[in-house]
């Protein structure tokens, strides 16, 4: 008999990932949903295509960047905190590893295991690596895959423009009577597929979820395109 095969992954690799991809999903659907307000609005006061064009643009990259921004300045503030964590980690076990050792011990303890496995199990974590047995246990950091401001940036930047690259197509390459109801179907086709994309990754029920997404954008276009009419229709 062959050995059962295992293909799931284990650990936090697999929620890291999934953290990224919900990250992801919901930048693209800011993207749409901020878009395709913009747009939407625009073309209830004109159906410039130039004016359709310029304001989806403005959109997207003030968005885009501000996403960006915003994700580096949080995840560093994060990575920070991680950082300093460790460095008062590091201090403690020179300065009182003995102390460090019974606060390993009781952790372990507190996880379920009788007190002399968990003090063989300290002793021996410590002894390969302490910094990373507390860290891991104590703090729930790995040493080894701090967060990445970067990353976060530029995942955040990329999943935006996607998002808002859609309305912005929709908007401005059918001809002018088509446009509004092809954005808008497109638009709402969209955040049916976030919607529920977003709801499988955290395992939850997708139709709640695709009706929030559906109804929150569709609201937010209808806001905006009266909004829009109303100042077309005054001349501003």
């Amino acid at each position: 008999m062959t050995e059962p095969k295992h293909e799931e992954n284990h650990g936090g690799a697999l929620g890291s990932r999934l953290n990224w991809l919900r990250a992801a999903v919901l930048g693209a659907n800011d993207g749409i949903v901020s878009t395709a307000g913009l747009v939407v609005g625009v073309a209830g006061a004109t159906g410039s295509r130039a004016a359709l064009l310029t304001a989806g643009l403005a959109g997207l990259l003030a968005g885009s960047m501000s996403m960006a921004a915003g994700e580096y300045v949080s995840v560093s503030t994060q990575r920070d905190s991680e950082l300093a964590a460790l460095a008062v980690e590091k201090r403690e076990l020179r300065e009182q590893p003995e102390a460090e050792l019974r606060e390993l011990t009781e952790m372990l303890q507190a996880r379920g295991l009788s007190e002399e496995v968990a003090r063989e199990a300290a002793e021996q974590l410590t002894e390969r690596d302490a910094l990373r047995a507390h860290a891991s246990v104590e703090l729930g950091i790995n040493p080894d895959e701090l967060t990445n401001p970067w990353h976060a940036a530029w995942a955040s930047f990329l999943a935006f423009t996607v998002g808002a690259l859609l309305p912005l197509l929709a908007i401005v390459l059918p001809p002018a009577g088509w446009r509004l109801p092809v954005t808008v179907l497109c638009v709402l086709a969209a955040l049916v597929l976030t919607g529920w994309t977003s709801a499988r990754l955290g395992a939850a029920a997708p139709r709640r979820a695709v009706l929030r997404n559906v109804g929150g954008g569709a609201l937010a276009m209808a806001v905006t395109y009266a909004a829009g009419s109303l100042l077309g229709a005054v001349g501003v």
